[in-house]
């Protein structure tokens, strides 16, 4: 049994079939009247046998053309069966470069793929480093603005806090003045008094004689107390007006305090910008340098083209004047030798 399924009597009725027909046994012909099935290798050997068990080719009465036209067919069949493998194999060799060819046609397609994606990431993150720089810039700018701007907000504030420093210790030192002269107040009235106690127990006996002019004085010295009273009072108010002063003095030096600090913040993020806005300036100037010389080889290569172009026009045109001269000098050789023969020929040019 062939390794196709089909066995030696199928192939035995199909070229009998044929044969019948009139038409010659081949290979082909027989693996058509088997429905296309079977291996020709198989078919082929089957048929060998069946000739083999007939002793010869089917009918030993034929002549010699007729066995002429076997032996070509089954040589026909052989190249034909030879031929087959050979394409199988060519098409299997074939079908492997394609796969090698098609295996290197996709890894350059990914390598390109590849180099392009970086390529585009590289001008990507060029583009996005260059608005990165730019709004960096316009930060910073804000950021001075407003560095300079705090800056003298702090001139005038520190200018006003010395003021208020100044008005703050002048009512301080009124206050002061005001306390010790309430204290010298207390202190005269109460040393008058006991001085009045005292001279009242040594002149018990000249009261009664003074006692009108005491009385004026008691009246005189009553208004006296009523008006350093009066100016207590007055004192009183203006210290808790300036101890108001003090504590509204005290409130905007807190405030002040607390812009200082938030300036203070600013200033650090100037400081940590910085860095950062000169190292982006250092990648800038590479791109730029390296854009330069992209520019620079471009124009050199430009410059050396032209310069061929130019080799080849002068070239070109050497050559067109030589081939004129070679036609003069033809033309001329050509009518010297009509006129004068063969020894014309020393009258050309360079002889």
């Amino acid at each position: 049994m062939g390794r196709t399924g089909v066995h030696k009597t199928d192939v035995e009725k199909a070229r009998n079939s044929i044969i019948a027909q009139g038409r010659h046994p081949s290979v082909d012909a027989v693996r058509i009247a088997l429905g296309n099935t079977g291996s020709k290798t198989t078919i082929s050997k089957y048929l060998r046998e069946l000739e083999a068990e007939s002793g010869g080719p089917v009918d030993r009465k034929t002549s010699i053309s007729a066995a002429l036209q076997n032996l070509v067919a089954q040589l026909a069949a052989q190249l034909e069966i030879e031929a087959s493998s050979r394409i199988a194999d060519i098409s299997m060799e074939s079908g492997e470069k394609d796969r090698q060819h098609s295996a290197e046609i996709e890894e350059v397609t990914a390598k390109h793929t590849q180099v392009k994606e970086k390529l585009d990431l590289t001008i990507a993150a060029i583009k996005q480093e260059i608005e990165s720089h730019e709004q960096t810039n316009e930060a910073l700018q804000k950021e001075t603005m407003a560095h300079h701007t705090l800056a003298q907000q702090v001139i005038d504030l520190k200018e006003r806090l010395a003021e208020n420093d100044v008005h703050r210790q002048s009512l301080e030192e009124k206050h002061q003045h005001s306390r010790d002269a309430l204290e010298h107040y207390r202190t005269s009235v109460k040393e008058q008094r006991d001085q009045d106690i005292r001279s009242h127990e040594q002149q018990v006996q000249q009261l009664q004689a003074e006692l009108r002019q005491l009385q004026q004085t008691l009246v005189t010295k009553q208004n006296e107390i009523t008006r350093l009273n009066q100016d207590g009072a007055r004192w009183v108010a203006e210290i808790s007006q300036a101890q108001k002063t003090i504590y509204d003095e005290q409130t905007s030096h807190r405030k002040l305090s607390s812009q200082i600090d938030a300036l203070r913040a600013i200033e650090q993020r100037a400081k940590v910008l910085e860095p950062q806005l000169a190292e982006k300036d250092i990648k800038i100037k590479e791109l730029e340098t390296l854009l330069h010389q992209s520019v620079t080889a471009s124009n050199s290569q430009k410059e050396q083209i032209h310069k061929m172009e130019v080799e080849q026009a002068s070239a070109i045109a050497k050559i067109e004047a030589q081939q004129i001269m070679m036609v003069e000098l033809r033309s001329l050789f050509a009518s010297r030798i009509t006129l004068g023969g063969g020894g014309a020929a020393s009258d050309l040019p360079g002889k």
